[in-house]
């Protein structure tokens, strides 16, 4: 990964798109082989809910942070729950849409400023306005030279944030370079 990269992962359901998230989550250890890092800061979205289901957005937002060791934690649980649009009402996380959930993994991901943000399919369960704003916030990691590293089955996300493509099937990497060149390999029709 380059500071400002946004690399999609794509392949076949079990082509080990989730399972190499986990990997550079630090969640899963490889089978095989290492992960050179450097250490950043890894924020991961994966698809399942990632944050406790008997308190509500704020204090999930709020408790981790303190994990994170974030200072302010309460003000930056709140700027994130305005950035995310996500309810503070109140209500504990388990009586959220799946939506409010998803953005609410994304904010947890988000609280500790990470260099590198890894999303898996992080747009399955989002209305057109929530995919936009997921993808907004995926842009500001960007643009402060972090990388964002998502999983998709969406073509048409893959043409408008992709900066770079990874091709994964049988859990082996077989095409990895730009999107131009993508478009132009044998690999573009993975999907087809």
């Amino acid at each position: 990964m380059h500071p400002g990269d946004a690399l999609a992962l794509i392949g076949p359901n079990g082509a080990g798109k989730s399972t190499l998230l986990s990997i550079l989550a630090g969640a899963l250890d490889p089978s095989d082989g290492s992960v050179a890092s450097g250490s950043p800061k890894v924020g991961w979205v994966p698809q399942k809910p990632a944050h406790y289901q008997r308190l509500s957005p704020r204090e999930n937002l709020e408790l981790f942070a303190r994990l994170e060791g974030v200072p302010e934690a309460k003000e930056v649980a709140g700027r994130y729950l305005g950035l995310l649009d996500l309810p503070d009402d109140g209500r504990v996380t388990a009586q959220l849409s799946a939506g409010n959930q998803q953005r609410l993994n994304v904010a947890v991901a988000l609280l500790a400023g990470p260099d590198v943000l890894l999303l898996d399919e992080p747009t399955a369960s989002l209305d057109p306005r929530q995919r936009r704003l997921l993808w907004e916030v995926s842009a500001q990691v960007r643009e402060r030279e972090g990388a964002v590293v998502f999983a998709t089955q969406n073509l048409e996300e893959l043409e408008r944030f992709a900066t770079r493509v990874a091709v994964l099937v049988g859990g082996e990497l077989v095409f990895d370079g730009s999107l131009e060149q993508f478009k132009a390999a044998p690999e573009a029709d993975v999907f087809a």
